[in-house]
């Protein structure tokens, strides 16, 4: 960041910290704010400031609870991805035991998805659905490895502690599902490896809350849309499909938390609607027509 983008757009950059760029805005006084600066309440984040303020406006039984269950939530506390931080060091340790000879191709093959693992008597395999997520945990090589976890680590830092620990970690389990129910009906005979699903569900429900937020999310679409496309520009063998997935299914939730986090019952709503997407994609994957299931093996 150079001193003329930051007086060209100064909006876009955290009011504590000029050097940090930043799309989110904190809920009360609605100045931009980096990761740091970031607070989960009720209302989503709020800076610093705001949050003193705030509690210095308490009555004696707000702080009495805020000390008693302020440290059991499953937000993130100040501001620290956590969540991210462990997706990012599993996936690391389990992909970098991919490259010991021997063990790796035993660790793909156990983890890897191919839907003929949904359907045993079409395809001899015993019946593992659990595959559907533990693909995100195997990639094709150190350069699809580092690519994802670098995203993972990018989009990590601002949506986890806007959204919190648990809505992240559902975000991300649930748009690896989406990416593999859109293997199983586009391409049933491929087998599949890695968090691509995932971290394009990351990055599509990003652009939604921020777009929510009124942040300007022309550039993040720009970047989601070059990424995209580039396995078909540049001949890589990506799994398209399981992109396209995770962008659906990360757009939806995006587009739940936008409208369930300012309702009195915030919390059912968003149970409730993630519940039924995921039973959604469950019976869909469930009823795939069984002519589309190929002999890929």
């Amino acid at each position: 960041m150079t001193t003329s983008e930051f007086h060209a757009n100064p909006d876009n950059f955290c009011y504590r910290h000029p050097g940090r760029q930043s799309f989110v805005l904190c809920q009360r006084c609605m100045r931009t704010i980096c990761p740091e600066c970031q607070t989960q309440a009720a209302v989503g984040v709020i800076c610093p400031e705001c949050m003193a303020e705030q509690r210095r406006n308490e009555s004696p039984a707000q702080r009495r609870a805020r000390r008693s269950w302020g440290s059991r939530s499953m937000t993130a506390v100040g501001g620290r991805p956590l969540v991210t931080y462990w997706i990012l060091g599993i996936t690391t340790a389990i992909g970098l035991l991919q490259f010991l000879p021997g063990l790796g191709p035993l660790i793909t093959d156990a983890l890897q998805f191919w839907a003929g693992y949904l359907y045993p008597p079409l395809s001899g395999q015993p019946f593992e659905p659990w595959r559907m997520l533990t693909v995100v945990l195997v990639h094709g090589g150190f350069i699809h490895l580092g690519l994802n976890m670098l995203a993972l680590w990018m989009i990590g830092q601002s949506l986890e502690p806007l959204i919190g620990r648990a809505k992240f970690l559902t975000l991300y389990l649930v748009s690896a599902l989406g990416g593999s129910v859109a293997m199983a009906l586009i391409a049933p005979g491929t087998p599949t490896v890695g968090a691509s699903g995932a971290i394009f569900g990351l990055f599509a429900a990003l652009i939604v809350i921020g777009r929510h937020l009124g942040a300007n999310v022309t550039g993040m679409i720009i970047v989601l849309a070059i990424n995209l496309v580039a396995g078909f520009a540049m001949g890589f063998n990506i799994a398209w499909e399981a992109h396209v997935g995770g962008i659906v299914v990360g757009g939806l939730i995006g587009f739940i938390l936008t409208r369930t986090s300012r309702r009195a019952n915030a919390r059912f709503w968003w149970i409730g609607l993630t519940t039924a997407l995921t039973l959604v994609l469950l019976a869909v994957v469930a009823i795939v027509p069984p002519i589309l299931i190929t002999a890929g093996h």
